[in-house]
């Protein structure tokens, strides 16, 4: 009985902190009501990692990330001479349920909230879209109420989630995963008296993490 009692108790769970980096990829447009066509810009992010291990299978993920967003505009026939971009750079902080199965190597599910908030934009256009926008061209633009406008809400939040691979050695832990952040918040206002009713983020994402035990 008594090492039947040792056994369950060298099997107990210990719950785990751990910290560590990231670094990856990401692939972002907008939802734009009314319809604009865009296509996926490239970017990057990198930010800090915090991760409690409460209990077996279950845990709990905060980040602290630089994460570059935005959108490319998609001009099809006629307009294909145009080019537009608009990267907008955020700090975001996801919070995140973690779900994991396995031991040195898992497979993880990541879900739960993120907020952001915008640190710089910069808007990109080529010299014959920018001629149209100042009149000097009779073609015509349909929808136009992104250009030459400032992002107006700074602050975004949304749901993000991801899943991957995480496998476990003597010198940290490395996580490679993918994600997917539904924005719920607007890039610009969306009253009825606004251009837009809608212009929310849609990114995906790739990242490898490394963590380290902290105790």
């Amino acid at each position: 009985m008594f090492t039947v009692f040792l056994h369950a108790q060298s099997n107990k769970f210990k719950p785990e902190w751990n910290v560590g980096v990231n670094a990856g990829a990401t692939f972002s447009s907008v939802d734009f009501v009314p319809r604009i066509n865009t296509k996926m810009l490239d970017g990057k992010t990198i930010g800090l990692s915090i991760r409690y291990l409460s209990e077996k299978n279950l845990g709990l993920i905060g980040e602290l990330n630089y994460v570059q967003q935005g959108w490319k505009q998609n001009f099809i026939e006629a307009d294909s001479i145009y080019a537009y971009s608009r990267p907008v750079n955020y700090i975001e902080l996801p919070i995140l349920t973690h779900i994991y199965f396995g031991n040195k190597v898992r497979f993880i599910f990541n879900l739960g909230p993120k907020f952001s908030f915008k640190v710089s934009e910069k808007e990109i256009m080529n010299a014959a879209l920018s001629d149209v926008l100042s009149g000097k061209d009779s073609t015509k633009i349909s929808i136009r109420g992104q250009y030459r406008k400032k992002v107006e809400q700074n602050f975004d939040y949304g749901l993000v989630v991801g899943t991957g691979m995480e496998v476990r050695t003597k010198i940290g832990n490395f996580v490679l995963e993918g994600r997917y952040y539904f924005g719920l918040g607007d890039l610009f206002n969306s009253k009825k008296s606004d251009y837009f009713s809608r212009s929310a983020n849609r990114v995906l994402s790739a990242k490898l993490t490394y963590f380290i035990k902290a105790f």
